[in-house]
């Protein structure tokens, strides 16, 4: 299956119509037990249980409309008062669908677990972007994401005022101290950059000393990531750096206490996993009736 894995919407047809069979959605036997008021037109309510950011309303709207071609009926209506980014207020409507109502009944768990997951990451991205607000600095994500919903976590990222780093091992080569154990250290660098400029791929270099960071500058890459370095650390890199147009990026133990001090350092970005493995799910109800 060719499929381009970083285009969220793409993955979203991918995953809705695996989650739907994953669920076994066509044989809800308590649905089916309804009988012809199943096929009723209802109207739901997506409405935010708290104060969250919006994200991933397209994977709802691609649930229900899976589903329809898969009994051949009238796909629901779904309308979104609150657009994807947006802020919605504790008890807001963020949007509604209308229905058969053995459609909405059979889709309603993994529409809600796809939008309140994309919109918790969403939400927790723009706490840390409002923390470091007025600095300038970027918030970053990684790849540290749920295995195949990479496109689908990233996109929540970007809704949360985020921005993403590479998206692939192909995006970008990221040579950090693993690579450099293999190669004997630092010496090696040299050789490995020779390499990388001959295919001409963007490169970041990892580091976790000012030592490290000088022989670094000397190969001129894109980007050097800063790890698990303090606040005088970080000030001391910015300095060295100075005049260098090479992207500094500071990582590790990021939390929201302290990346605004982090920030203030001058580092020109800020990538946390935590963004994306570590958020959780948005409180999104299924409201029936109104």
């Amino acid at each position: 299956m060719e499929i381009d894995w970083s285009d969220p919407v793409a993955v979203g047809e991918m995953i809705t119509a695996l989650a739907l069979e994953e669920d076994q959605a066509l044989r809800d036997a308590a649905t089916s037990s309804l009988g012809k008021a199943s096929d009723r037109i209802s109207t739901c309510a997506v409405t935010a249980r708290e104060k969250l950011v919006v994200a991933g309303w397209f994977l709802l709207e691609q649930v229900f409309s899976c589903l329809a071609g898969s009994f051949g009926t009238q796909e629901p209506v779904c309308r979104q008062y609150v657009a994807d980014g947006k802020q919605a207020a504790a008890g807001g409507v963020i949007g509604s669908v209308e229905g058969p109502a053995h459609i909405l009944l059979r889709g309603e768990r993994v529409a809600l677990n796809l939008i309140c997951r994309l919109s918790g990451i969403a939400t927790l991205t723009r706490e840390f972007v409002r923390v470091v607000q007025g600095t300038g600095v970027d918030v970053i994500d990684t790849r540290k994401t749920t295995p195949c919903l990479r496109a689908l976590e990233k996109y929540a990222v970007r809704m949360g005022g985020g921005v993403n780093h590479r998206f692939d091992l192909a995006e970008m080569a990221m040579i950090k101290d693993n690579h450099l154990a293999v190669v004997g250290g630092v010496g090696g660098l040299g050789e490995v950059m020779e390499r990388l400029r001959a295919v001409k791929v963007p490169v970041e270099i990892e580091v976790d000393s000012l030592r490290q960071l000088e022989k670094a500058l000397l190969e001129e890459p894109g980007r050097i990531l800063l790890d698990n370095m303090g606040t005088e650390q970080l000030r001391e890199a910015v300095k060295l750096s100075s005049g260098s147009g090479v992207y500094l990026e500071a990582s590790g133990g990021i939390t929201l206490d302290n990346i605004r001090r982090i920030a203030e350092t001058g580092v020109n970005g800020i990538s946390s996993g935590a963004l994306t493995h570590s958020a959780p799910s948005a409180d999104i109800g299924f409201d029936w009736g109104r």
